[in-house]
């Protein structure tokens, strides 16, 4: 009996020393992405060496040369793409080492230089015209990437990551295949974004695969990932990848299931406010959460939003009692104005630039084209009391709104003020702000495809969202659903392009436009001529087009794009951060291109 009680607690010592050994524990989502992290880290610095290897025999007159460093990098940007979910989710800042865009970006609001380094950047430089030329800062940066590489596996000491948050970095880069990765984001120009997306879904098959080997809760999630990396597999040519139908058929589904899986194994978290995770998928009308948009970060109520809509169209926000928010916003013109500038305060005046569209304006961090204002109640403000649109004196507005008292019913119940409550200004901005903020249908026929409904596209649309999302570059900037410049999966950051856009559309002879965007905001010379990336929901019917309205016509603007922009069209705009090169479109691809946007267009 004593031998046998020896033989137990020998066993149970051993147990506790080694794991459990004959009763081992089983895998969890934590473990299995940490072990396959440590490998796939491995990979990815050995593709890294071969880089280095490649990239020193390059020389311009060797085209064979070229083409061998061009396949490292893509083997390169698939080996990362297999530890990209953690990366992004568990550690971003070393992960702009490998993933930073090719241009110089400035952190706001430290106003902080971040030079172009990485894969994105080395990219750019293999598909210069005289490659060798950069083969220094080539070397330079392959030799930070290997350092990099050579030690990641040291991000997992003491790693902290918990099954809930390695689920949540599986379903934000579920989102980023679907908005980025087979858009081209990150490798324009190898166009490697099909693989690197099979490959990002391959890392979350074998992770889950592994983690619930006993259990039948990941059968649906796992038929999808399965079909989804097949068919990625199948039609892996990047021009001609039809995302629209691995989009309704795999990838959305995927995630509909993935989003039920967390749910089912009570895992679910959501540490990136943008995103409803209780929406079907991304596509759906639910799927953003507003509050993470709005500075007051809760839903305003009805009252607050019937004050705010009195408020739009009331001509008593104006110096001379003329004009509304809704002269330039107009709800008949889809909140827009139709002319390539306002008409100023002065009737024989014009603003300075292009009123957009105000639909879908609540689903922004920048207002303004130059991005000036944080917020829509900051925008409001400013475009009241400006001199050149408004020209309001609030002290006066305040006195005429608290002199009619049906507004002051309004605001008391808006803002459960008692009677004769004094009203506030700042409350005038919130409300015209809790208004525009509804301003978001989700109601074009795109949206009722993606929603289910097959009939609601043609195929020449269909193919024009799939050019649009792939060859023609344009899903790089708009970035689906949105279709605007804020940057899936978190959301928070704004994109701010210099596309060289010229003065207007004669193209053939192009001049200079004289504004310098963002740079007359912020005096960085990164920001000449940038100017925010607005959605192109509703840009069939909101014509004229770009910050100054000067092209008429969607044609005239796909021709810009199609020629490489400003710099394309032979313009002297050296920080141009969209391609140079020509798109090469065809007349038909232009033609679908159109008739797809015109599928943005809202039923209002």
């Amino acid at each position: 009996m004593v031998k046998l009680l020896r033989i137990l607690l020998v066993g149970l010592l051993l147990a506790c020393l080694f794991g459990g050994a004959g009763i081992r524990k089983s895998p969890t989502v934590v473990s299995e992405s940490v072990r396959h992290f440590k490998g796939d880290a491995g990979m990815l610095a050995l593709s890294i060496e071969r880089l280095k290897v490649d990239a020193e025999q390059i020389t311009d007159h060797d085209s064979n040369s070229v083409a061998a460093a061009k396949d490292a990098l893509a083997k390169s940007r698939l080996a990362y793409k297999r530890i990209e979910y953690l990366m992004e989710y568990f550690f971003s800042g070393p992960s702009r080492i490998y993933n930073r865009a090719p241009k110089h970006e400035v952190e706001e609001p430290f106003m902080e230089y971040q030079a172009p380094a990485g894969l994105q950047y080395i990219e750019a430089m293999l598909f210069d015209s005289l490659p060798a030329t950069h083969k220094q800062e080539i070397s330079d940066q392959i030799r930070l990437l290997s350092i990099s590489a050579e030690n990641l596996n040291a991000l997992l000491y003491q790693f902290p990551g918990t099954d809930q948050q390695v689920l949540e970095s599986m379903r934000l880069q579920l989102i980023r295949v679907i908005s980025l990765g087979i858009t081209g984001y990150d490798a324009p120009s190898l166009k490697t974004g099909v693989m690197e997306a099979k490959v990002s879904l391959e890392i979350i098959r074998d992770v889950l695969s592994n983690s619930f080997k006993q259990k039948n809760l990941t059968d649906s999630v796992d038929f999808y990932l399965n079909h989804s990396i097949q068919y990625l597999n199948d039609y892996k040519e990047f021009d001609s990848f039809d995302r629209m139908h691995f989009l309704t058929r795999y990838a959305l589904p995927l995630q509909t299931h993935f989003g039920k899986l967390t749910r089912d194994l009570k895992l679910e978290i959501n540490t990136h406010g943008a995103l409803n995770y209780q929406a079907k998928h991304i596509f759906s009308p639910d799927a953003f959460d507003k509050k993470f948009f709005s500075s007051s970060k809760k839903n305003p109520s009805p009252a607050e939003i019937a004050l705010g809509k009195k408020l739009f169209f009331d001509k008593r926000l104006s110096g001379d009692n003329g004009r509304s928010c809704a002269t330039c916003h107009n709800p008949a013109l889809h909140f827009s104005d139709g002319l390539p500038k306002s008409i100023g305060f002065q009737s024989n005046t014009f603003v300075k630039r292009n009123a957009p569209s105000l639909l879908y304006a609540g689903f922004q961090h920048n207002q303004f084209w130059d991005g000036r204002s944080k917020t829509l109640e900051k925008q409001i403000e400013t475009v009241i009391k400006d001199p050149a649109e408004m020209h309001g004196n609030m002290a006066m507005i305040m006195k005429k709104l608290s002199a009619d008292k049906s507004y002051l019913n309004t605001f008391h119940k808006a803002f459960h003020q008692k009677p004769g409550e004094k009203i506030r200004e700042k409350q005038v901005y919130q409300a015209v702000a809790a208004y525009v903020g509804t301003l978001s249908p989700f109601n074009s026929r795109f949206d009722h495809y993606m929603n289910g409904d097959a009939k609601a596209l043609t195929e020449n649309e269909i193919h024009g969202f799939n050019v649009f999302m792939g060859k023609g570059q344009c899903g790089t900037c708009h970035f689906a659903p949105l279709f605007n410049g804020l940057i899936p999966p978190a959301y928070k950051l704004t994109e701010f392009e210099i596309l060289g856009t010229p003065a207007n559309d004669q193209l053939d002879a192009a001049s200079i436009d004289g504004d310098d965007g963002r740079f007359s905001f912020f005096q960085i010379q990164f920001y000449k001529n940038a100017f925010k990336t607005p959605t192109v929901r509703n840009a069939a019917v909101t014509a004229p087009y770009m910050h100054n309205g000067g092209f008429k016509t969607l044609e005239a603007v796909i021709d810009f794009y199609d020629r490489g922009g400003g710099a394309g069209l032979g313009l002297d705009f050296p920080n141009q951060t969209l391609s140079s090169a020509r798109l090469n479109l065809t007349d038909q691809e232009k033609q679908d291109i159109i008739a797809f946007l015109h599928t943005l267009t809202d039923h209002l």
